[in-house]
């Protein structure tokens, strides 16, 4: 859901498939890693450097690689290509400073286990719920009420008009990648403490994430949201009765159903 969240705020604003979106939820996950568990600092002053890091490290991908091939007028495939490399460097870069071993994040008190009409669901994962709820909601209010949110909204609209009536096209862009960056960064944080961490585990949240704002509606906050819930419920649900490794297959297949029969999503932009 989260992962939606922040690619959708993206996309619709450069409108381009980032892959290097998922380096970054990598990259959040290692940062509370290094502070949180090697360093020793407080969680929270741990999990706010690892968001202005993460944050720091996608404005900067943008400013100098994303930027750059845009004003050349690169094609969303050369984009594509690009990010694609991006992921790759971050992925080898984070996998020599920590290895490719597989770790654990512990938060302590949030290990602790609910059972709701039945279902059971564990601290961390109610903290995911809410945040991405939470964030939802906040970037609907930005996006509506604010002269930030309206600017953003000019620029995934027309990025050309938008130049021409005054707004400062490339510092709307550099702050929509850091938020972005962020949300990608918290998320991989949660799902460190939640299942852990490895360099690796950036590309299969990344498609998921990706599934969900396609069934939701590419380019739309809510759509996010409500892709990332169906996607779950789906695939959970599609696992009750068979083996819990279909359940990519699941969400894949859901993904083609989408595609062939409401391929704009459930929510339009």
């Amino acid at each position: 859901m989260m992962i939606a969240l922040g690619f959708n705020l993206i996309y619709s604003t450069v409108k381009f498939f980032d892959v290097g979106y998922g380096a970054l939820i990598a990259a959040g996950g290692y940062t509370v890693f290094l502070f949180y568990k090697k360093i020793g600092l407080d969680l929270t002053l741990s999990i706010l450097l690892g968001l202005l890091i993460v944050g720091t490290l996608g404005y900067l991908i943008n400013t100098f690689i994303y930027k750059r091939l845009r004003a050349r007028k690169a094609s969303n495939m050369v984009l594509l290509v690009a990010s694609l490399g991006v992921f790759t460097a971050l992925q080898a870069f984070i996998a020599i400073l920590f290895t490719s071993q597989f770790q654990t994040l512990s938060m302590g008190s949030a290990a602790r286990v609910y059972e709701i009409f039945g279902a059971v669901i564990t601290q961390v994962q109610l903290i995911i719920l809410l945040c991405g709820i939470a964030i939802t909601l906040l970037l609907a209010l930005t996006l509506k009420k604010t002269l930030f949110g309206k600017a953003v909204n000019a620029v995934a609209d027309d990025e050309e008009v938008s130049k021409i009536v005054g707004i400062n096209t490339d510092k709307i862009i550099g702050a929509v990648f850091f938020v972005g960056s962020m949300i990608a960064g918290l998320t991989g944080m949660l799902v460190g403490f939640d299942t852990g961490i490895e360099p690796t585990m950036g590309m299969s949240l990344l498609l998921k994430g990706i599934i969900a704002a396609i069934i939701g509606g590419i380019g739309n906050i809510y759509g996010a949201l409500v892709g990332g819930l169906i996607l779950g419920f789906v695939e959970n649900f599609g696992i009750w009765k068979i083996s819990g490794e279909w359940k990519d297959a699941i969400a894949f297949g859901l993904l083609i159903i989408f595609l062939l029969f409401r391929p704009r999503g459930i929510l339009q932009r």
